[in-house]
């Protein structure tokens, strides 16, 4: 064991893609090492203080048990506290309106088994006890939680469907961005276009992760000549010809996972909120 981590966390490491022996990530709990392996772990960075409660914060419950909760979360919104945001994150809102989450897992990100970027809506889970936590750390290890998100991409991809697997890690270029690179964590994004608008030279394309790494649907689209649309940091922030896009063009629109205590397949969907179904909308409009 890791010396300082209980068992989940580790598993979490793992699934989080941060454990390498010699070149290769490790992806399996059950990698066995021999005398001679080079061990590397990526542990990110330290917890910083515990989230206080913010009534303030606003967000769209979908369900909520003793064990979880769904969020659809909205563009704009920080996940939990971090580099440059120390308050009125998603965490913040959480801890106001389901005290006990505040120690379920790290103090600084209570409840939290994965993540949306800022500007990127929709569906997140989060766990209202440590168990609950610890049973979606390992279903999102074990690749059992189906995650589907609504991309508008500019071009025209010429396959119906494909599969982006590349490695994505920090960009050698600038360490705030992610690119792909055969130093990064497995990624795996399979993706199928739902439409095609030649006039405006745009696709919207139906995106499922198979792993979940920082930026990985940014990083990848743009990496097979598809970035975006109205992405600032890997496409050229460009909005989509005959509509008018305020922000990234990327919602988390399915969410799949068995609940922690039943065992029971739960599954959800969130429509495309006002600020992306409308410019949609416009581009199907004749």
């Amino acid at each position: 064991m890791l010396a300082g981590r209980s068992r989940s966390e580790a598993a979490g490491l793992v699934a989080a893609g941060a454990v390498r022996v010699g070149d290769q990530v490790v992806t399996a709990g059950k990698h066995k090492v021999v005398e001679g392996d080079v061990v590397e772990i990526e542990l990110g960075e330290e917890p910083g203080p515990p989230v206080i409660a913010d009534p303030a914060v606003q967000f769209t419950v979908l369900h909520e048990d003793g064990a979880v909760v769904v969020v659809d979360k909205p563009a704009g919104l920080v996940v939990h506290p971090g580099a440059g945001t120390v308050d009125g994150t998603l965490a913040h809102g959480l801890v106001a309106r389901y005290p006990e989450i505040a120690g379920v897992g790290e103090a600084d990100r209570p409840g939290i088994v994965h993540r949306l970027d800022r500007d990127t809506s929709g569906l997140l889970v989060v766990a209202r006890t440590e168990a609950a936590r610890r049973h979606l750390v390992r279903q999102l290890a074990d690749r059992d939680v189906e995650r589907t998100y609504l991309a508008l991409v500019h071009g025209l991809p010429d396959a119906d469907a494909g599969l982006v697997d590349a490695p994505v890690g920090r960009s050698a270029r600038a360490r705030t961005k992610m690119a792909v690179s055969n130093r990064g964590r497995e990624a795996r994004t399979r993706y199928e276009v739902v439409e095609r608008f030649a006039e405006a030279g745009v696709s919207l394309l139906r995106c499922r992760l198979e792993t979940g790494r920082t930026h990985q649907i940014r990083v990848h689209l743009t990496a097979i000549g598809h970035p975006v649309v109205a992405d600032p940091t890997y496409g050229d922030g460009r909005a989509a010809g005959g509509a008018a896009v305020a922000r990234l063009f990327l919602h988390a629109a399915q969410l799949a996972f068995d609940h922690p205590a039943t065992g029971v397949r739960l599954a959800f969907e969130a429509p495309l909120p006002a600020d992306l179904a409308e410019p949609l909308a416009a581009l199907r409009s004749p």
